[in-house]
């Protein structure tokens, strides 16, 4: 499992031939690492008299991004439990009308499957911008860089997993469903994509 793994060796994993991890978990490692910056934050916060008024609210952030964080390992080592049957069900025989008909079946399966966790990935990456944004505003001046550096980490997450959406749904027979998730997911770009840059814009903004 990736939250059991050093960073030299997931990198080391990453590197290889292996097809997993690739740039599903690596996406989903990132949201990780945005959102126990977040926490970094808010940690960092609570406790001073400066923040006493919102310290209730910053501690109820932290436990939704340590959460988040746990969700987007989880996700990480999903992507790659998802990706070996798809792989597999390529391999299928297709010598029979029967063998075809089959194949095509369990290959709609999986490419569904291993689309929804790229998906659940965005979502949870939307959840962590809000979070980010309050504490960008809320938390300690003194971590106002690390919000910024949180934010990118989140946006890469957003980004890299939207890519593994596309690459499954354009694959799938049942275009009406893949258009559904393609939507899905071009809205969250949208929308994530232009929280983060205010986040960001915001915090780089704080540190002229």
């Amino acid at each position: 499992m990736i939250k059991d793994m050093t960073t030299t060796n997931f990198l080391e994993a990453l590197s290889s031939k292996s097809p997993t991890p690739g740039g599903g978990g690596a996406a989903a490692l990132g949201g990780a690492i945005g959102a126990a910056l977040g926490e970094m934050v808010g940690n960092l916060t609570i406790g001073k008299k400066k923040y006493a008024e919102v310290e209730d609210e910053v501690k109820e952030l932290l436990h939704k991004l340590e959460e988040l964080r746990k969700q987007f390992l989880k996700l990480a080592d999903e992507d790659a439990v998802v990706f070996t049957p798809l792989a597999a069900a390529y391999s299928l025989p297709t010598g029979t009308e029967e063998e075809k008909a089959h194949k095509e079946k369990v290959l709609e399966k999986h490419l569904l499957e291993a689309s929804l966790v790229p998906i659940a990935v965005m979502e949870r990456s939307m959840e962590a911008l809000a979070i980010l944004e309050i504490l960008g505003e809320k938390g300690s001046t003194m971590a106002i860089s690390d919000v910024g550096v949180g934010v990118q980490f989140i946006r890469s997450a957003l980004l890299g997993a939207v890519m593994n959406v596309s690459i499954n749904t354009k694959s799938m027979k049942n275009r009406k469903k893949a258009e559904e998730l393609d939507h899905y997911a071009e809205h969250m770009v949208r929308e994530g994509s232009a929280k983060a840059d205010k986040i960001y814009e915001n915090v780089a903004n704080a540190l002229k």
